[in-house]
């Protein structure tokens, strides 16, 4: 097997996982929660809604609190769209190997 095929499938098998990492650290970076229980504002799950996190940014009038959520809401938005790309890799990566290796 070339040098070029190794390292091809090195990266290949590292992909899905190295997004999967990107993904939850930026879900470790979304703190919403955290923001409301901050401004004693009492939610019943530590995973807050979008649509409850769009709804405190429309109805609060604190800008340090407004600029906090709308952070949350794209660390929200980018760990979702590191796990969708987590999940199509996977069956990439997977029929890759059979072509590959052949």
């Amino acid at each position: 097997m070339s040098a070029f095929k190794e390292y091809l499938i090195a990266i290949a098998v590292c992909s899905p996982l190295i997004m999967f990492i990107i993904a939850v650290t930026f879900r470790l970076l979304d703190n919403s929660t955290a923001i409301f229980l901050s401004k004693e504002i009492i939610i019943d799950s530590s995973y807050a809604s979008v649509k409850l996190i769009k709804q405190h940014i429309k109805t609060t009038q604190d800008p340090e609190v407004k600029r906090r959520l709308k952070k949350a809401l794209v660390f929200r938005r980018l760990h979702n769209v590191f796990m969708m790309l987590t999940v199509v890799l996977i069956p990439i990566v997977i029929i890759s190997f059979f072509i590959l290796l052949k």
